[in-house]
């Protein structure tokens, strides 16, 4: 009896001396450096993320989606499309890979071309998917 009661204390003892150890072992110091993230983890939800891809983006060639058609709409406003505009959108949007969506949606606004007011909703359903 006298043995399980020593044994008990000599776990709760070595607990208590791993946890002070534990705390007082830290460097409060040191930076701690956030997990490495790529654009291609990008999702729209953090917008640190998303203006350093956009900033890495402008520094390279646009890279186009089998959607060289829409450069014309360059400098467009957004609420100025046609029904039938608005499609030719729309076509390029659904065939995308959802995870496509966000460097679409970069390309599109590095080459001035302002995604349809009528389809926004849609792009963002597409990137939060």
């Amino acid at each position: 009896m006298i043995a399980v009661v020593v044994l008990v204390a000599s776990i709760v003892v070595l607990g208590i001396i791993a946890a002070l150890f534990n705390r007082f072992s830290k460097h409060p110091d040191e930076p701690v450096t956030p997990p490495a993230s790529s654009c291609a983890t990008c999702n729209g939800t953090d917008e640190r993320c998303e203006q350093e891809c956009m900033m890495k983006a402008a520094t390279k060639p646009v890279e186009y989606y089998d959607d060289e058609e829409l450069d014309r709409f360059r400098g467009r406003a957004a609420d100025s499309y046609t029904d039938d505009e608005i499609d030719e959108f729309r076509d390029v949007l659904y065939t995308l890979r959802q995870e496509d969506a966000a460097g679409w949606n970069r390309s599109l606004i590095l080459r001035g071309i302002n995604i349809p007011d009528k389809l926004k909703d849609e792009l963002i359903v597409m990137l939060e998917g």
